[in-house]
């Protein structure tokens, strides 16, 4: 839990009895409170605070100054001197910075809210997060509907925009065989990318690093975003090759920008990285080719977490992709010594891409949780193996799911990719029920990783950036209308926060760490954390974009 703060938030007294069971040590802040909604000015007012993303009529973005926030109907109406006026609940943000709520926009975190446990989003409210752009890499349901009626069931603590994933459309239409589809499979391809649309997909997401994603060509990928063109959607995708796997990062980078181009879609390089040793240094080299694109007229952005560490699977990792085509078994095909053969050559080869043994962490391993936390390099010596025969050993062990953590990319490069003004700040992060393995820190520290390290700590950025990365560029990119941004008529998604103080206590060992700083969090004008502490509130939406 967050440590307490000496400030308070002053409520009114139905507000407090509805929250006396997690509000604690309240004062009044000098402000007349009212208990009757119809005598106030406002449902809730900010009083004191910094604010950073105001924006004028234009859209154009304003210096952050002190300025009071009033919200009524989970919208902001006032933005001025408010001291005087009454509120139903009054938060005090004196000498700290009041910011548009946070957006995630690669978040893994829809089957965590769509459970009753963890629905209330704590692992998103520390962190400042209010709304999760879901269902990237190319998953997720092919049903969005009803999706959204899974997410809504126990009510939700942020906002959720979905995606429509191309692996879980390809599935859907073709199963895991690496072939093209024909005429009569693309346009159904085509018609469940459509119906996902009109359910209210923000964007089509892609996996091709993995199977059956990697089976996919360019014209396959043009095809469906073309789709999402019509709407006003996005392609986002999780490049075919972060390395030198298959194509190279260089190529795979420009594959986003052609379909991009050539489908009239804005483009996402998500999680944008140099993954392992042969692809070290070429940050400078994805800058140069995206920039170029931009300067010719490409809409093409990236996203990128915080961290020198990525997170996927064992068998994504190290299985070469024609192992994994079809329906057929790994153990089966292993019984061929020639292909066991094959298979543990292109482990070797795969597992030296990232870097060795030494820098593969296991986040879970279920027919030994203990597993969970230790690298690659020490189960095998303990094995008496090698590396690759003790990796592929566990992927048959397990059926195949073994989650790691990579310790795969160099500090220059993140940074680079960081000052870049395209990029945009996101997770990747999954909410798993506590003590699951031993998950990638992401998840839990994110955005205030960003603000403690790379503005506080390492001046990388701005704290006027990361807040712009974090807020107005997300929505803009996905079309999340009236959010990420403060002025009138927006939505009051708001978040508090201690420059000072804020920062992600997740690491690699012990990444079940909430983060601490974030004073309150405004989702749908109902405020889902106040004074460190979760409500229970759950005013979060399953948005729909505006066509």
């Amino acid at each position: 839990m967050a440590r307490r703060h000496p400030r308070a938030t002053a409520i009114s007294g139905a507000f407090l009895a509805l929250l006396a069971s997690t509000l604690v040590g309240c004062r009044s802040t000098g402000a007349e409170l009212a208990s009757d909604r119809s005598e106030t000015d406002f449902d809730l007012v900010v009083l004191g605070g910094t604010a950073h993303g105001l924006v004028d009529e234009a859209g154009r973005a304003l210096p952050a100054r002190r300025v009071d926030i009033g919200v009524r109907d989970a919208r902001i109406v006032a933005l001025g001197t408010l001291a005087d006026r009454t509120a139903t609940t009054v938060v005090d943000a004196s000498g700290l910075v009041v910011a548009p709520g946070f957006i995630d926009a690669h978040s893994h975190t829809a089957a965590a809210l769509a459970s009753e446990d963890r629905s209330d989003a704590e692992a998103l409210l520390r962190q400042g997060v209010t709304t999760v752009v879901v269902n990237p890499d190319g998953w997720g349901p092919v049903d969005l509907a009803a999706q959204r009626q899974e997410l809504l069931e126990h009510g939700l603590g942020v906002h959720v925009a979905q995606m429509i994933g191309h692996s879980a459309v390809r599935r859907a239409v073709l199963g895991s065989h690496d072939r093209a589809p024909s005429p009569d499979e693309l346009r159904r391809m085509r018609e469940l990318v459509r119906t996902a649309f009109e359910d209210g997909a923000v964007g089509l997401s892609s996996g091709l690093f993995y199977a059956p994603g990697s089976f996919a060509s360019t014209d396959e990928l043009v095809a469906l975003a073309e789709v999402a063109a019509e709407f006003g959607g996005v392609y986002q995708s999780h490049i075919r090759d972060e390395s030198d796997y298959t194509v190279g990062l260089l190529a795979a980078v420009d594959e986003v920008i052609a379909i991009g181009e050539r489908a009239g879609v804005t483009a996402v390089v998500t999680h944008v990285k140099a993954l392992g040793p042969p692809a070290w240094g070429a940050a400078e080299e994805i800058v140069a080719r995206i920039e170029a694109a931009r300067a010719r007229g490409a809409r093409v952005w990236a996203d990128q977490y915080p961290y020198l560490a990525s997170a996927t699977g064992l068998a994504a990792a190290l299985l070469p992709r024609w192992a994994e085509a079809g329906d057929r078994p790994l153990a089966e095909r292993l019984e061929d010594d020639g292909v066991r053969q094959r298979v543990l050559e292109a482990m070797s080869a795969n597992l030296a891409r990232r870097g060795g043994a030494e820098r593969i962490q296991l986040r879970y391993y279920a027919p030994d949780p203990a597993y969970a936390g230790r690298r690659l390099d020490r189960i095998a010596a303990e094995r008496g193996r090698d590396a690759v025969e003790t990796a592929l050993e566990l992927l048959l062990e397990a059926g195949g799911d073994v989650g790691i953590v990579s310790f795969n990319m160099q500090r220059s490069d993140v940074e680079l990719l960081m000052r870049q003004p395209w990029v945009m700040t996101a997770s990747d992060g999954s909410y798993p029920p506590w003590g699951s393995g031993v998950p990638h820190p992401r998840g839990f520290g994110t955005f205030p990783r960003v603000l403690a390290e790379y503005v506080r700590e390492r001046g990388v950025i701005s704290i006027e950036q990361a807040l712009d990365r974090a807020t107005r560029l997300p929505a803009l990119v996905y079309g999340i209308e009236g959010r990420g941004v403060l002025r009138v008529g927006a939505a009051a998604d708001l978040v508090v926060l201690d420059a000072a103080e804020i920062a992600d206590r997740a690491t690699f060992e012990e990444p079940y760490q909430m983060a601490e700083g974030v004073r309150a969090v405004v989702v749908g004008g109902r405020l889902a954390l106040a004074e460190g502490e979760i409500t229970g509130e759950r005013a979060g939406e399953v948005l729909r974009p505006r066509r």
